[in-house]
């Protein structure tokens, strides 16, 4: 799990650490990648191309970018996987970078998928335990107590919302908790699963799009979107990936939009639903943390104080012990060998 810190521009050197230390040598940056994705997809994996899931969101964007670089755009395959939570903007958005590459898109409607399996269904059994009304028309989703204001401690919260627009917030039973966020991982499964399943036929790699803060602190599903064979921005702070995305001509229209779940049927943030800060801070408290970077220096580039920079580094030390166990392989009885 330990990652190179990525190539930094040289003109930063010398600076007191800020926002510029994360400055990156976009072109070069961009060429490494290129070049290592080449070496781990036709050599070390021996595979003729990249499958991507594009969710209209930058991540994706630039992973996708990156691919198509790296092979050519006949060599990468885009994947768009809606269903019925899902905003529509997403769908628009990820034809529109797979028109702008030039790469072959295909459209996998997962709701039937979903449907069949019981996962709306079993999330709304569970959430009907707290608001028995909950049904068609409702929406939903889980929002996390910002680490900052609650002493530390996460704690997650359904948040409802009614036909008319009356919207409740409160506290789950841990079953009720496990059983949502359950259910609600079979979206991430089943788009994987349709992911290798176009990468089999076609005798190509799956492309994984999760950046370092996601990477690091376990903001994906085991076996769903943490799954795949190379992950080309794991090592890229997010606001490194907004850099590249500039620098690759993403479309503007997925640089300013927010970073979303895009998994609930109410609109969600990120940070509401796991990290602390916006992601331009949560980058420097990180970086901070990672390179020894002194409390007082990281308070004063990022604006908070001493005391909640030390909050939020125990807020990433304890979602990187949940992490753990994300990122761990199989455990085998013996090793084994040859």
């Amino acid at each position: 799990m330990n990652l190179v810190e990525p190539h930094l521009s040289s003109d930063i050197e010398g600076r007191d650490f800020s926002a510029a230390t994360l400055v990156l040598d976009a072109p070069a940056e961009t060429d490494r990648i290129a070049e290592t994705i080449r070496q781990q997809v036709l050599r070390d994996l021996r595979r003729r191309g990249v499958v991507v899931g594009l969710s209209g969101g930058i991540d994706s964007s630039v992973t996708a970018a990156l691919c198509a670089k790296a092979l050519g755009p006949k060599k990468v395959v885009a994947i768009l996987m809606p269903e019925k939570d899902s905003d529509d903007e997403s769908l628009v958005l990820g034809k529109l970078v797979a028109d702008e590459l030039g790469i072959e898109c295909v459209t996998e409607n997962i709701e039937p998928i979903l449907t069949a399996a019981g996962c709306y269904r079993r999330r709304d059994e569970f959430i009907r335990k707290l608001v028995p009304d909950f049904g068609p028309g409702w929406g939903c989703k889980i929002v996390l107590s910002n680490a900052l204001e609650s002493g530390g401690i996460n704690i997650s919260q359904l948040v409802v919302e009614s036909p008319d627009g009356e919207q409740q917030k409160m506290r789950m039973q841990i079953d009720v908790y496990h059983g949502v966020v359950a259910a609600a991982n079979m979206k991430q499964r089943t788009r994987k699963q349709l992911e290798y399943y176009h990468a089999d036929r076609l005798n190509y790699a799956v492309a994984g799009t999760p950046n370092r803060l996601e990477h690091d602190q376990g903001f994906f599903v085991k076996n769903g979107d943490g799954a795949a064979d190379l992950k080309p921005i794991a090592h890229l702070y997010k606001s490194q990936v907004y850099q590249l995305a500039e620098h690759l001509s993403v479309p503007e229209e997925i640089r300013r939009r927010p970073p979303t779940t895009d998994t609930w049927s109410l609109p969600q943030s990120q940070e509401e639903f796991y990290f602390a800060l916006p992601y331009q801070q949560m980058d420097l408290c990180l970086y901070g943390l990672n390179n020894n970077v002194p409390e007082e220096a990281v308070a004063g580039a990022v604006g908070l104080t001493v005391e909640q920079v030390v909050q939020v580094w125990r807020d990433i030390a304890a979602k990187r012990r949940v992490a753990h166990y994300l990122h761990a392989a199989p455990l085998l009885i013996d090793a084994i060998s040859g």
